[in-house]
């Protein structure tokens, strides 16, 4: 790999430095600091207020300190809900990214066949969540679905009655929808891999699986990076697929939190507890996405291309 490695040598903090004199303006991000000013912040602000408050979405709201805070922190449903919560995050993350990580590597080659089954494999994009669900829904009902058509014992179970197996059916459907999403930002990050990079390693003697951890991996580190963010924060978000499996009626096994919060508020109509659980999910999402920026480094913002 000495080639590869020269080729990221010389050059590298010049071209930074270029690049940091020569950026875009600030101003050019003022329309997208203004929609995440008013669909983002202030939103978060009124949920913050409402916190402190006891309301019923009809009388004014009545202020009540910290009453809201210690009630849900303190309830066992809440932080079994918590615990889901996180759960589906890990199961999630550590599903999909593998998978979607291998499928945007072969399908960022310029085979034919590639194209064509990745247009394919693209389509669960094109479906609404709630439509997703619905056809789930439909395949497996131990009555009238796949089980029943086909005949096989082992498909013949309450996928979504049964507690130990619906979390872990409602992760597939979700990686089922959102896997082609990734993989296709993994496929655009390693068709920006320079050739030359492969070619360098190529005349070192290095196979595919070499290419594939010493090049390929490296340059979508930042990738990953979005592509785990945007895949945690999606985690923290799940609502309408858990909620048109179980008809608006989530058990124990999936009642995360974002379910539980829409519970509270619209069922209960707490909406105070409810914009509490809310504030806890904002400040957890923010506390990942920040961690693993620190982590990864991704605020430098260096190119991958550096020295080329």
């Amino acid at each position: 790999m000495t080639a590869t490695r020269q080729l990221h040598g010389a050059g590298g903090a010049g071209a930074a430095a270029m690049r940091r004199r020569t950026g875009p303006s600030g101003w050019m991000v003022a329309p997208a600091l203004g929609f995440f000013l008013v669909f983002a912040i202030i939103p978060l602000i009124v949920a913050l207020y409402l916190s402190f408050t006891r309301w019923d979405a009809i009388t004014d709201p009545a202020w009540v300190g910290l009453d809201n805070w210690a009630s849900v922190l303190v309830d066992p449903v809440a932080i079994d809900a918590l615990v889901l919560t996180l759960k589906v995050i890990v199961i999630s993350w550590v599903v999909q990214t593998p998978i979607s990580l291998l499928l945007g590597t072969w399908t960022a080659g310029k085979q034919r066949n590639r194209a064509v089954l990745g247009a394919i494999f693209f389509l669960p994009l094109l479906l609404s969540s709630a439509a997703t669900a619905i056809a789930f829904k439909a395949i497996l009902d131990p009555n009238f679905g796949l089980s029943a058509s086909l005949g096989i014992p082992f498909l013949k179970q309450d996928w979504l009655g049964n507690q130990q197996l619906v979390l872990f059916v409602v992760i597939f459907i979700i990686a089922w929808q959102f896997v082609p999403f990734h993989t296709l930002l993994f496929q655009g990050g390693v068709r920006q891999i320079p050739a030359s990079l492969y070619e360098a390693a190529e005349i070192d003697g290095a196979g595919t699986i070499k290419q594939f951890f010493h090049i390929t991996l490296p340059q979508l580190r930042y990738t990953l990076v979005t592509s785990s963010t945007l895949m945690i924060i999606g985690s923290l978000t799940y609502f309408d697929v858990i909620f048109v499996l179980t008809g608006g009626v989530p058990s124990a096994g999936t009642r995360i939190l974002p379910i539980l919060m829409y519970v509270t508020g619209f069922s209960a109509s707490q909406f105070g507890q409810a914009s509490v659980m809310a504030i806890i999910l904002a400040v957890i999402g923010l506390a990942i996405a920040l961690l693993l920026t620190k982590l990864s480094g991704f605020a430098k913002m260096d190119s991958q291309q550096e020295g080329l």
